[in-house]
């Protein structure tokens, strides 16, 4: 798969291209402070140093509904754009949790231990498959779990952005914070999100944003930075969901 060129969600209207965050605050500034420029040319190369680390584990938390929260928990291969997980959608009612295994791309998605999927296969006189696959849905409509890969994926790019936009745009330190048990610089846009950065590496290890339109925040965490090599399923064990829309239907895919 060749390398992509960043991304920027255009029909989520999030300006991944301009996160903020870097290590090498200083301890005596008060937080809210701006950016240094030393720290502005680390913020121009943050997604450029996850596409050279080449990947990551990722958890990813989404509390959409009253008592409703989607996780997805897996590894990304940031350098060519692939990425799975364990999606699990938890509730806080009794219900069991709703579990998925997910691969995906910028483009398409491959959903596995789907209920039903079996029967909905012979009911369409289609062979066994072990996933449905179906492209990603953007733009205000988009489900959810397209939005969250899709954003996974964003988090690397080729080029670096110009510095000086991170010292003209009001970004701002806002001092450190411990992150699965390592210290992090966490920095803040006026656009509502931030990102924590490790004080260590540089690399960035969580980024935290409201979606436009939506009453909640979405987490990504990244550690364990290096790369991955990740098998998409093949098309023996995959059904195209666009080609047989019964069969997503039935498996309310």
């Amino acid at each position: 798969m060749p390398a992509r060129r960043r991304p920027l969600l255009p029909a989520l209207g999030l300006a991944l291209a301009l996160l903020a965050g870097c290590a090498g605050g200083t301890d005596d500034r008060p937080e809210g402070a701006p950016v240094t420029q030393e720290e502005a040319g680390l913020l121009a190369r943050l997604l450029v140093a996850n596409h050279e680390e080449g990947g990551a584990d990722f958890v990813v938390t989404a509390p959409y509904g009253e008592g409703t929260v989607l996780t997805l928990t897996g590894e990304v291969d940031l350098a060519d754009g692939v990425g799975r997980a364990q999606a699990v959608t938890a509730y806080d009612d009794g219900r069991p949790d709703d579990i998925r295994t997910l691969f995906f791309t910028a483009d398409e998605l491959w959903f596995g231990d789907v209920p039903g999927l079996s029967g909905a296969l012979d009911a369409a006189g289609l062979p066994e498959a072990s996933y449905v696959r179906r492209p990603v849905t953007l733009g205000e409509q988009a489900p959810l779990v397209d939005v969250l890969t899709r954003m996974v994926l964003n988090l690397s790019a080729e080029e670096a952005d110009a510095a000086g936009a991170f010292r003209d745009a009001g970004y701002t330190w806002e001092g450190d914070r411990s992150i699965d048990g390592e210290l992090a610089a966490l920095y803040a846009s006026e656009a509502g999100w931030s990102v924590a950065v490790d004080r260590s590496t540089d690399l960035l290890v969580q980024y935290r944003t409201p979606l436009p339109g939506q009453e909640f925040d979405v987490t990504v965490t990244l550690s364990d930075h290096g790369p991955r090599e990740i098998a998409l399923p093949s098309e023996e064990e995959s059904v195209d969901g666009a080609a047989h829309p019964e069969v997503a239907a039935t498996v309310g895919l």
